[in-house]
Parts: structure tokens; sequence; C-alpha cells
């Protein structure tokens, strides 16, 4: 079984373009194992359109990510962790709110910074939330006219 040097040349191409690709695909989904972070946790009403790898943004920057969501059973609301870049302080009366990138975009956590002089540490919780606003619901409200 011969192979020319074309076809050798030709599967090593091939084979460059695909790692670069997988490369690009990890930084951009912040795969990549660059950068610590620091986790952190809040509590919202509705975690709608959230999962886990879902952006955490401050200032529209991505600074982080959701790592987890699970129903706290007593209080049956969403418990969220997610984590925060390292050299990035969140003040600690900071708001984390559930946001939309627009009709058709899907949701993010973004945080809200305060003016506290002082900040979170790893493993805090943040105790002002927004959840997730539905559009169904505002439509349903809007077209029946409820003002409530």
């Amino acid at each position: 079984m011969s192979h020319s040097s074309a076809e050798i040349v030709t599967g090593g191409v091939v084979l460059a373009i695909a790692a670069g690709f997988l490369l690009y695909a990890g930084q951009v989904t912040g795969l990549s194992g660059g950068g610590n972070s620091y986790p952190l946790s809040a509590s919202f009403r509705s975690a709608e359109g959230v999962s886990v790898g879902t952006d955490v943004r401050l200032a529209g920057v991505k600074v982080g990510a959701v790592t987890g969501i699970d129903l706290d059973a007593e209080t049956f609301r969403a418990r969220t962790a997610f984590t925060v870049r390292d050299g990035v302080d969140i003040p600690d009366d900071s708001q984390v709110v559930i946001s939309s990138e627009g009709l058709l975009g899907g949701n993010f956590v973004e945080i809200m910074p305060g003016g506290s002089p002082f900040n979170y540490a790893a493993g805090d919780e943040v105790l002002d939330t927004q959840g997730a606003v539905s559009l169904i619901s505002l439509m349903l409200k809007f077209v029946s006219g409820g003002s409530e």
C-alpha cells in the first residue's frame, strides 16, 4: 500500500486545521485551562434559560460561568453556583440578575456592582438577586390588559 507525498501532506494540513478549530472553540467557550477563578452562589426565584456553562457578565464582559444549578427543597428556589475570574472583585452589595440578550437571544447571569468597599470572598452567597422574566408572561399581561 503506497501513499503519495501529496496525500500525506494533505492529511497533515487537515489535522492541523482541526486542531486549530478545537483550540479556538476551547477559548471561545471558556473551556481552556487558562486563568483561575473563585466560586460564588446565588438563589433565584426563576433560573429559566440558564444552564451549566452560561456566561456570567459584568458590564457586558464575560467574567465567569455558571457551574451548577440545583433546586433548594426548603425554599423552592434555584440555587445557582458560578465562578468569577480572579482579579475581578465584586462588592458585597452587588446584585446578580438573569438578563436576556434580546427577544431571540439567550439568557446570561449579569453582575450589577454596588459601591461597597468590601468584596465577596470565595464561597459567599449573593443575596440580592432577580430571576428571569418570562416574555410569554409579559405578553399575556399586555394582551389581557392586566396591570398587576
